[in-house]
């Protein structure tokens, strides 16, 4: 079998590939060269040079996967690939040490001044004043964001006996203490910190997580290091706290936009910057390089890969029966990750009617995906779904029973965190997703794709017009809502399916009503 690589290579993979297949490396081809070529390839290899669009795949008429040597996938349709039953793997662990320790190092240097004094010396000034610096022994260290790297993070930060507190939903405490992390909300992380370091992947709900409002909560003495993905800090907001003494300094080796060789926060003296430098360490580009040789040489054996980014082919006949409850566990995931409170511990997914007869894997591992959502760096399938909560000190719990009272299958999916759990439930209607359960509610709701609001409350008269005239003078409108109590005056649920999204100012307005007790925006 035949492997083409089209972008460079660390030779320890190239070498583990050619013990066993025949290797071709073409660097910088073109893209319709490449798609005149693929077709005589079982195996593609790329970094962030080459794209692999719809075209090529389709052109790869033996390709079984597609690999890329380190963790973003942008440049790799994943949807074509999954069509063409292509497996497609990254190699998401093999630069963990090396971002690590450059984020260990980033944060030394700025509470030494390092590349300042090192410049001031080189520039023929002996000067030692300006450069006092602070030691990391006894300061407050923020992780945000527990998984591979933020965890490497923590147990060297141990080291420099500094004190550790962390920002992640989708660990469970049990996990965090382990690493000697305290867990606390974002703004109490960010107002006790020294040293805070981000380490998420961007995403839509992470996307200037860290902006004007959040670094003027911080000390004026702390200093902030981004080593994860450029866009979690608004470099703009970043730019002016720096200036104006809200913050003590930043040290960035990722940027909204790359590459990039001016920026406002290369004038300031105390921003250090490196060019995206995380992973670029030896050993780091020949672990990459193994670690997708291995997938790939594992992919061509018949074996499962193991951080394949798509799920693996299911029986036709099967898919056309589990692809739509497929859909209901990813949307119940979601659901109760947004509607969830404190740290997680454990998922319990019960299958009741006709759903409980088949192999429900990759239902169970769309419920994974769906919870952790946005929070992964890795795509969660079938193949990963068991080590990815593992790794977070999830316990993930399955229960089947063949009869359900009310609907031919149903989907439950209960989360418990250390605060208590969430309990929601869904099935498939008239070919729809349908959510029809909210912990001790029976809605009936079907996900569009935009906001819902999800509020318990007293029944009372009047409080259903008060959370309208909120909405109405915010000019959001509402397109549907349902109403669920217990009993009259007792707890209720309201859910309002809104064209808009709510800002957090007018949710602070309906939680001051009285008899109000969650608001809670969804995107659904």
């Amino acid at each position: 079998m035949k492997v083409l690589i089209t972008d460079p290579l660390a030779q320890e993979g190239i070498k583990a590939l050619s013990s066993q297949l025949e290797v071709d490396v073409k660097l910088g081809i073109k893209p319709e060269e490449l798609q005149n070529i693929i077709g005589d390839y079982h195996a593609l290899i790329v970094r962030s040079e080459t794209r692999v669009t719809a075209d090529i795949i389709r052109a790869g008429k033996k390709l079984q996967v597609i690999a890329r040597a380190g963790v973003g996938l942008d440049n790799i349709d994943v949807e074509a690939a999954t069509r063409q039953g292509i497996v497609v793997v990254n190699a998401p662990t093999g630069n963990t040490i090396a971002a690590a320790e450059h984020t260990m190092a980033l944060m030394l240097a700025l509470a030494r001044h390092i590349p300042q004094a090192n410049n001031k010396l080189k520039s023929g000034v002996w000067q030692r004043n300006e450069f006092m610096g602070t030691e990391l022994k006894n300061k407050t260290l923020g992780i945000i964001g527990l998984g591979n790297v933020g965890s490497e993070v923590a147990r060297r930060a141990q080291a420099f006996k500094m004190r550790l507190i962390g920002y992640d939903p989708l660990v469970s405490s049990d996990y965090a203490r382990n690493l000697g992390v305290e867990l606390v909300p974002l703004e109490q992380l960010l107002k006790e910190s020294d040293f805070v370091t981000l380490h998420l992947p961007l995403t839509e709900k992470t996307k200037w997580l860290i902006g004007a409002r959040e670094l003027a909560k911080m000390k004026p003495t702390a200093r902030i290091i981004n080593c994860a993905r450029g866009g979690l800090i608004d470099e703009e907001a970043l730019y002016h706290a720096v200036q104006s003494g809200k913050i003590a300094g930043a040290a960035l080796d990722v940027f909204s936009k790359e590459p990039i060789t001016d920026s406002p926060l290369f004038r300031c003296d105390n921003v250090i910057v490196t060019p995206h430098l995380g992973a670029s360490t030896t050993e780091a580009q020949a672990s990459v390089a193994l670690e997708v040789a291995e997938q790939i040489i594992a992919v061509l054996n018949n074996q499962p890969a193991k951080y394949a980014v798509n799920a693996p082919q299911i029986p036709p006949e099967l898919f056309a029966v589990l692809s739509p409850f497929m859909q209901v566990a990813s949307v119940l995931g979601s659901l109760a990750r947004q509607l969830m409170e404190g740290q997680i511990r454990s998922i319990h997914i019960k299958y009741s009617g006709e759903i409980a007869n088949y192999d429900t894997a990759a239902v169970r591992a769309a419920a994974i995906g769906g919870l952790l959502e946005g929070i992964s760096e890795e795509r969660v399938n079938l193949v990963n779904a068991s080590i990815l909560a593992s790794q977070r000190g999830i316990k993930v719990l399955e229960q089947k029973e063949s009869t359900c009272e009310n609907y031919a299958s149903l989907i439950t999916l209960e989360v418990v965190t250390d605060t208590g759990k969430t309990t929601v439930a869904g099935t498939v209607l008239r070919g729809e997703t349908h959510v029809v359960r909210i912990n001790d509610f029976w809605p009936d709701i079907v996900p569009t794709g935009g906001y819902f609001l999800f509020s318990d409350h007293r029944d009372r008269p009047g409080l259903i017009g008060a959370v309208g005239t909120i909405t109405g003078k915010a000019d959001i409108n509402i397109s549907s809502m349902q109403l669920a109590r217990l009993q009259p005056r007792g707890k209720a649920l309201m859910i309002l399916a809104l064209d808009e999204a709510l800002s957090e100012e007018h949710i602070q307005q309906i939680l001051a009503l009285p008899d109000v007790h969650t608001a809670k925006l969804v995107k659904l």
